[in-house]
């Protein structure tokens, strides 16, 4: 960013300057008679420049708080200040990434692009958002209703917990939606306040398939010491029964998440139960070994789980 005029070498006038006869200057014309005065003697640009600054200061001095109508600093757009072709470029660039996200196409990352900071922000706060939930959902009810319920009732129907039963909105709105780098003792402060609303969508679906029969297992990246709020959380957004709460516990400490997760589903198995629906907003909580028969991955630009 540059001041104007910064770095900027003013020529010489010249040392001969044309002779201006009084009479030519109307007694409109800008400071006609220091003009006349000053013109034959003047030596430098400078002196010239000098004198019409502390004019336009003169002029200012009494109205304004700046010199000028506007700061002397050159001023970039802001994404907001985006529009027509180049707001349409940018919306594109930052769709064309959030599908990639969701495809898990792109390799890890840590925080989204600055550019597409109010893309994102625009998506999480806005009616997108919530039909990419509602379609979620009403494909996963879909089909649950379709599964052939077994007398031995060991179905079996995952869920993972943040962006995926509750919000974590707020916090993110906070933090401006992922374009901060994750901290965990502040999400720690959040987590335990146990104020995180439920996904409406995701609430609904949670019903159906607790209706249909199916075992429910939560599976959650979030640590033991975060159980008792996590529950009473739960609880409060309206998630009232399930077979096993699954936290992380001591030993799993430094795990990836798709490491840690599938080693909670071979014990899911193990213990003889089908994974037949799984639902989750990170790829993490669905790839790995003992993958369900059907998975669901909810709408999450604002992070990345590996």
């Amino acid at each position: 960013m540059k001041f104007a005029g910064q770095g900027t070498n003013f020529p010489k006038a010249p040392h001969i300057l044309p002779s201006v006869p009084y009479g030519a200057l109307s007694s409109n014309s800008f400071l006609p008679k220091i003009l006349h005065l000053l013109l034959p003697t003047m030596h430098s640009l400078r002196l010239f420049l000098l004198v019409c600054f502390l004019s336009l200061v003169s002029s200012h001095e009494a109205g304004s708080d700046h010199v000028f109508t506007r700061p002397l600093i050159v001023q970039y757009a802001t994404n907001s200040d985006l529009s027509g072709a180049a707001g349409e470029e940018l919306s594109l660039h930052c769709t064309s990434w959030r599908f990639a996200v969701e495809t898990n196409n792109l390799s890890p990352w840590k925080t989204i692009p600055e550019e597409c900071a109010g893309y994102v922000r625009d998506y999480m706060m806005g009616k997108g958002y919530v039909l990419d939930l509602e379609r979620v959902s009403k494909e996963a009810e879909v089909y649950a209703e379709s599964v052939e319920m077994s007398a031995d009732g060991m179905n079996a129907w995952i869920f993972d917990i943040d962006e995926t039963l509750l919000s974590n909105l707020p916090y993110y709105a906070d933090h401006s939606f992922g374009l901060e780098a994750f901290d965990h003792p502040k999400f720690d402060m959040w987590v335990e306040r146990g104020m995180a609303p439920a996904i409406q969508p995701s609430l609904r679906l949670y019903e159906e398939v607790v209706r249909l029969g199916f075992k429910i297992f939560f599976l959650t990246g979030r640590t033991e010491k975060h159980r008792k709020v996590t529950v009473e959380n739960l609880m409060i957004a309206g998630f009232h029964n399930w077979d096993k709460l699954i936290l992380r516990s001591a030993e799993d400490y430094g795990k990836l998440a798709t490491a840690y997760k599938s080693e909670k589903r071979d014990e899911i198995v193990r213990e003889g139960y089908r994974i037949m629906g799984n639902s989750g907003d990170q790829w993490s909580d669905l790839l790995g070994s003992s993958v369900s028969a059907r998975s669901f991955k909810l709408p999450n630009p604002m992070y990345y789980i590996l």
